[in-house]
């Protein structure tokens, strides 16, 4: 690429965080670099016409193209710029190629097995957890764990449960002293299998179990046992809070840059693809119809950032018209700046649903994201502006990736669909309110017709009802706006 069009390229970069990977005359990644904003960073790297480092110097005279991948953060570029450094190992990189390396949480692989900080993976059987970017948050994670799930962390070689007393820690509460026959090989895995669902985020499931536990110990009068697992909950619950800001490297990244690469190449799109966004519709026979959409980062499905759409526009069966509705809400408030904007949007459909999709972009004003739809019968991709589909084998990385985020859309699409149809055959909402029941939730169906009608009379006609009043008419309401106000979400 020449100079001029390389500057052109360098200027139409975001104002925005992320990564940037320089190539040479041959493609190969030469230098790979973080940056706040990479319009600015990459630009300053052409603002010189002399360099102190001879080193800089020719980085510069050798970068012959250009590519980026957006982030969300800063720090989700740090992470991003360390693992492809060591992936690639680029000729200019110097100090992240040997020196730094993250933390893990590593789990002995021992009949009664530790918890250790590690910076080092090995091929030794243990259990591996991360990395993380900041160890100072782990320490925390794991001294909460000392106090309220307590492993053992001595170097005792463990192999017949005949030591005579255990230490001080056993008496602090800190051990379960497995070296003295304290609790069994059983009672300890019980112990690791919970620590384990802590540290890899399933803080619900394990809440759960010891809310278990906690009411068989209360029932068998075990106060004090009971106690000690009510305080566990508490301190899982705020851990989890926590942890939401720690960034955790998802294991295998690897191997999905490699996928996203072919992916943009093979469409052509400006940038790699960091965040796909997929789209689907569900309905039965028309009727409860809902759209979706699910985020994948990094090749990755990130389930936090799903949302649904229950469709209000469009009457009777028109996947079409749906798929329209769904996109315009959706990146209306991404536009407003509620959501990211992807790098790649997939429908799932054909010619027309990518058709109809396209002229809610466009009526958005929105023409610079790449969008695709995958077919269903035989995987093709259909692409704007391209008479035929691509058809890739079906062994490739990359369709198989596509189709990943295709199939996940149309599963929460019909997950979706059955919880809001589910909710239209349970009982009536009136019989959530405190103070009404069978009776009285069917007399008021009687009267106004639905539910949902009785939002549009007044609260004076409502408190009006035989056996409602003021207090009731005033508890119905509210409970009926927010049920509405839930169905717009």
């Amino acid at each position: 690429m020449k100079r001029d069009d390389l500057l052109l390229q360098v200027r139409k970069l975001p104002d925005k965080p992320g990564v940037y990977l320089m190539r040479n005359a041959e493609n190969k990644i030469i230098y790979i670099g973080k940056a706040k904003s990479l319009k600015k960073r990459v630009l300053s790297y052409f603002r010189h016409s002399s360099f102190a480092s001879p080193r800089l110097k020719k980085l510069v005279d050798s970068i012959c193209d250009i590519s980026t991948i957006r982030t969300e953060s800063e720090i989700e570029a740090l992470i991003l710029e360390n693992r492809l450094i060591k992936l690639y190992q680029p000729f200019f990189n110097i100090d992240l190629k040997m020196n730094e390396r993250y933390a893990y949480i590593k789990l002995t692989k021992e009949k009664f097995p530790r918890l250790q900080i590690t910076r080092n993976q090995q091929n030794d059987g243990a259990v591996y957890i991360g990395p993380y970017v900041r160890v100072t948050e782990v320490r925390e994670l794991l001294r909460l764990i000392e106090r309220y799930l307590p492993l053992r962390n001595c170097s005792l070689d463990i192999k017949n449960q005949d030591k005579e007393r255990p230490c001080i820690r056993h008496a602090l509460g800190r051990c379960q002293a497995p070296c003295c026959g304290k609790c069994t090989e059983i009672e300890y895995k019980d112990r690791v299998a919970n620590v384990l669902m802590l540290i890899q985020g399933h803080a619900t499931e394990l809440v759960e179990k010891l809310r278990r536990k906690m009411d068989r110990a209360a029932n068998n009068m075990a106060f004090e046992e009971a106690a000690h697992l009510r305080d566990t909950i508490r301190a899982v619950w705020h851990v989890t809070r926590q942890r939401n800001n720690i960034p955790e490297i998802t294991s295998g990244m690897e191997n999905n840059f490699e996928t996203l690469n072919s992916i943009q190449k093979i469409l052509k799109l400006p940038v790699l693809p960091w965040r796909i966004d997929g789209f689907d519709i569900s309905h039965t026979g028309g009727a409860q119809t809902v759209g979706v959409v699910v985020v994948f980062e990094q090749g990755y499905p990130n389930v936090s950032l799903y949302r649904r759409f229950n469709i209000k526009t469009v009457a009777d069966i028109d996947d079409f018209r749906s798929i329209k509705e769904t996109l315009t809400r959706r990146y209306a408030r991404c536009l407003e700046g509620q959501e990211p904007l992807p790098q790649l949007i997939v429908i799932d459909g054909g010619a027309i649903q990518l058709k109809f999709a396209m002229e809610a972009l466009k009526e958005l004003n929105i023409t610079n994201i790449p969008i695709i739809s995958i077919a269903e019968k035989f995987e093709e991709i259909y692409v704007p502006n391209e008479v035929e589909p691509i058809i890739l084998d079906d062994s490739d990385p990359a369709l198989r990736l596509l189709l990943f985020v295709r199939d996940e859309s149309h599963r929460y699409a019909i997950t979706s669909h059955r919880r809001r149809r589910g909710k239209n055959y349970r009982r009536s909402i009136l019989e959530d309110v405190p103070g009404i029941g069978k009776a009285k939730a069917a007399q008021l169906i009687t009267r106004f017709g639905s539910a949902k009608a009785i939002i549009n009379v007044s609260e004076n006609e409502l408190a009006s009802t035989p056996g409602v009043g003021k207090v009731l008419a005033k508890r119905i309401m509210s409970k009926l706006k927010e049920e509405m106000q839930e169905e717009l979400e």
